[in-house]
């Protein structure tokens, strides 16, 4: 069962770009609350507190808002221009007995025996769309690949799904694969080419010269 991650939360009234620059610079996130019939509410979350805990793989939250807590869903993340630093998030209301859809990772485990043959993993898909209660939400989709042999494919219908989750991504999809480690011939052992020698036509003159 997965719990709520508690966080304090804070209501913003001034919006645009100078005043959400203030706040990141002072250790706190953007972001909006939503859904469930109810407006909108600006918000600021701590920074470290909600990346800590977006490490852990969370994605239920209880926002303590004043004197008020809401249950709520983490429903995306936006990014800078440059894709490295989080700059806003959204937050959905739910209650804890619906089924929602979330978007999950994907961690393997394990050795895989293939290896030993000279084998390399590739990992090919690193999340998966699911559907489960919201107090069921696993923090991701953990399978062990030990087993995997050389040129063997680990699909999405053979992954390890905890008890009560339905996966909605595509069963055929390839989550791995282990290839074979091809050898590069090296440079040195190859031949060198003898180098090509170009013979200079004669012209008329030369040639006339000669004679």
């Amino acid at each position: 069962m997965a719990s709520a991650i508690k966080l304090s939360a804070e209501t913003r009234e001034k919006l645009g770009t100078r005043t959400t620059r203030r706040l990141r610079n002072a250790g706190k996130l953007p972001a909006i609350v939503y859904g469930h019939g109810e407006a909108p509410l600006a918000i600021t979350v701590p920074t470290k507190a909600f990346f800590d805990s977006l490490d852990q793989g969370a994605h239920l939250f209880e926002l303590g808002i004043g004197s008020k807590a809401e249950t709520v869903l983490l429903r995306d993340v936006q990014f800078d221009h440059l894709g490295t630093n989080i700059i806003h998030a959204d937050f959905a209301r739910v209650d804890l007995n619906e089924r929602v859809t979330v978007t999950i990772g994907i961690e393997l485990t394990g050795t895989p025996i293939g290896e030993k043959d000279g084998g390399k993993l590739q990992q090919t898909l690193n999340e998966v769309e699911i559907e489960a209660l919201v107090t069921e939400i696993p923090d991701a989709i953990h399978h062990d690949v030990s087993g995997m042999k050389l040129d063997d494919a680990l699909h999405v219908s053979e992954l390890t799904i905890p008890a009560g989750v339905k996966v909605l991504t595509d069963a055929d999809s390839v989550v791995a694969v282990l290839h074979a480690i091809l050898e590069e011939a090296s440079t040195s052992d190859a031949a060198t080419p003898e180098p090509e020698v170009i013979k200079k036509e004669k012209t008329a003159d030369e040639a006339e010269t000669k004679k």
